[in-house]
């Protein structure tokens, strides 16, 4: 599978948890490499990919780490929209 392809898969599984639960690492990586057919490793290489140019970021709280699909308002502080 073409690395694109994986990283339209992890934002389309992130899509569909929005707003309804915080995902973890491991739980994307799971979920997606059952879906597309994939090695974990291969999606959390894609995901750090994507985490590195800002379409995902890492949110802490409560004491736990999550991986989320950032907000507008944060992209555009951070000068990437």
């Amino acid at each position: 599978m073409e690395q694109d392809e994986l990283k339209e898969k992890i934002y389309a599984f992130m899509v569909k948890y929005k707003g309804k639960k915080k995902l973890k690492e491991r739980d994307i990586m799971k979920g997606v490499s059952e879906e597309a057919g994939v090695t974990s490793d291969e999606v959390k290489k894609a995901m750090r990919e994507m985490i590195d140019v800002g379409k995902l970021m890492y949110s802490y709280g409560g004491g736990a780490s999550s991986v989320e699909i950032p907000s507008d308002e944060y992209l555009k502080e951070k000068g990437l929209l």
